[in-house]
């Protein structure tokens, strides 16, 4: 959720050195023809020879050596003077020894582990791989830290024959590798970094030190990839919305490889949404990416063939506001407009570049799903309706009504710094696309988020969502099922179903898995719910299946870890058909 950091210092950004291939020079030769069986064949063209340059002596790469160690040994101090003299005091939601206290606190990488099935027994349906992406510090923090900093690691579970492995493993981002050869943290994160006046200007001046001596070269990308994961043409990527993608692989023996940052989906600096939607009947992608500098948003398509489309740039937004999410329909697609800002114009105040603007009318934007250009986007004023996640939405009435169901944040004021304060009211709002009218009601009661439908209904009309529970925030006590179809006027709450965890056990996000993924005839709601579940009392961590058909969301099997599994964000499952195609 950094977008702001993938914007910054763009004019002083240097190539990164760390560590330099020998230079390659260019040689280009027009060749006329080739011989062939002492035959001369016309063959009119132009073929790029690389021949790589000299390597440079033992005693320049020493004195290279000397001169890096000495600049991180230099900006490594200015950081650590900094923590310790310049900042202002720690709040709560940056003080990494509140954030990053019990299960929160990172762990290190696990190589694929046996593990032992406690309860019940894995369905053949879960043949494949659940993988939960989330932030992991891989260095203690000297100095501020918010939830959303960490390094992305992924937790994933294998599932085969009903036998299961665990293994944990970073994302290898370019981030991820300058910090760990350079030893510590080195790019700033834009919720945590701007903490008093003093120390914001001092960052700054640190940062771009480090830029000027092509110690990192930002254009090479700045994101953490710890928000979620997609499967995009065959294709596997971790994501955060503060970079491109970086690609992964799933290896035979139930290990994970990065195969790198995705640039077929943008250019240097380019960032792309964590929360793509894929349409299952098409194969295509839709997402966007949002910015501080105009245009503030840009809605794009990636075919069934995972070639970027051309983009849309998105003007008529006029504030840098902080969309997540979105969703699309079979027409449409929808952009959340909230009261949550960037303005880098709040460091100047030593403060972070995010803020609530109370006095802001959130809105919701519409444009045509295969739109040319942003002519035909029109907003509508929803007051009172910040979208952060966006469940699915479709048409109705021959598509004259966009039907969009999403949790709405009810305590913005306290999205960024007191996450136990927020609440909020998983809604469905139906916009009438003719009038431009919007009506809204809430379909549950309870504090609701991190919601899931079955994967194969976007942008399709839907029954069932699955949501978890706040208890509070970030924490997850349990998971309702909402059956949208009771949702009338007056229906109040269409919870059908619920299954809370035993005090001092907490969940993440659940996602579904259907029995019969291929099979058309197949009941929406005929499949299961996995999740990750830590016992606070014990100190353990399971992995958990529960029966997405049963009123009470039984748990049919459990599966203990080798380790705990620190709480994260959001998780996708690969089927195992797939996974030999990555």
């Amino acid at each position: 959720m950094d977008s702001l950091s993938s914007s910054f210092l763009q004019k002083h950004a240097l190539h990164h050195s760390l560590p330099p291939p020998p230079p390659l020079r260019l040689l280009q030769l027009k060749i006329s023809s080739v011989k062939i069986d002492e035959q001369y064949t016309k063959v009119p063209h132009l073929t790029k020879i690389f021949i790589r340059a000299q390597p440079k002596t033992t005693q320049t790469i020493r004195r290279r050596r000397r001169k890096n160690d000495f600049l991180t040994i230099f900006f490594n101090s200015l950081e650590d003077f900094i923590c310790k003299f310049m900042d202002s005091p720690l709040r709560p939601s940056i003080d990494p020894n509140h954030v990053l206290s019990g299960n929160f606190a990172p762990v290190k990488e696990l190589p694929p582990t046996a593990c032992s099935v406690v309860s019940g027994s894995l369905p053949p349906s879960l043949n494949g791989a659940y993988i939960r992406n989330g932030p992991n510090p891989q260095f203690f923090p000297r100095g501020p830290y918010h939830l959303f900093d960490g390094d992305g690691m992924l937790h994933f579970i294998t599932i085969s024959d009903g036998e299961a492995t665990l293994c944990s493993r970073f994302v290898k981002t370019y981030k991820y590798n300058l910090e760990r050869e350079i030893g510590s943290p080195v790019i700033p994160n834009a919720f945590s970094a701007f903490n008093g006046l003093p120390a914001s200007l001092a960052r700054c001046a640190v940062t771009i030190g480090r830029v000027l001596a092509r110690q990192y070269d930002p254009r090479r990308g700045i994101g953490a990839a710890n928000t979620s994961l997609a499967l995009i043409e065959g294709k596997l990527f971790a994501l955060c919305e503060s970079d491109l993608p970086y690609r992964i692989k799933l290896t035979p023996g139930g290990d994970i490889i990065t195969l790198g940052r995705h640039e077929s989906f943008g250019e240097p600096f380019m960032t792309m949404t964590a929360h793509p939607k894929i349409d299952a009947d098409t194969g295509e992608a839709f997402a966007f990416r949002h910015s501080i500098f105009p245009p503030f948003l840009t809605y794009f398509r990636i075919n069934a063939e995972g070639i970027k489309q051309p983009e849309i740039p998105i003007f008529s937004l006029n504030k840098a506001s902080l969309i997540h999410d979105f969703a699309v329909t079979k027409n449409y697609a929808v952009f959340p407009d909230t009261q949550v800002l960037m303005e880098p114009r709040e460091i100047l105040k030593g403060r972070p570049p995010f803020r609530v603007d109370p006095e802001k009318v959130p809105r919701m934007g519409i444009i045509p799903r295969y739109a040319a250009d942003e002519r035909e986007m029109w907003w509508i004023e929803v007051p009172g309706c910040n979208i952060m996640h966006a469940v699915n939405a479709w048409e109705e009435d021959g598509g004259d009504t966009i039907l969009m169901v999403a949790p709405n944040i009810l305590e913005v004021e306290h999205s960024l710094e007191r996450m136990d304060l927020i609440r909020a009211s998983l809604e469905r709002i139906e916009i009438n696309v003719k009038k431009k009218t919007v009506r809204r009601r809430a379909v549950a009661t309870g504090n609701l988020d991190f919601a899931v439908i079955n994967p194969a209904y976007v942008g399709k009309k839907n029954r069932y969502v699955y949501a978890a529970v706040g208890s509070p925030m970030p924490k997850i006590g349990g998971v309702v099922k909402i059956d949208l179809s009771l949702s009338t006027t007056d229906s109040g709450d269409c919870t059908v179903a619920s299954h809370l965890y035993p005090p001092g056990c907490y969940g993440g996000e659940p996602f579904f898995v259907a029995k019969e993924p291929d099979n058309p005839a197949a009941e929406e709601d005929d499949g299961y719910l996995v999740t990750y579940l830590h016992n606070e009392n014990v100190e353990e961590s399971k992995f958990m299946v529960m029966d997405a058909k049963s009123p009470t969301l039984e748990i049919i099997a459990a599966v203990k870890l080798p380790r705990r599994v620190p709480y994260g964000f959001h998780g996708i499952f690969v089927p195992e058909c797939d996974i030999k195609r990555l």
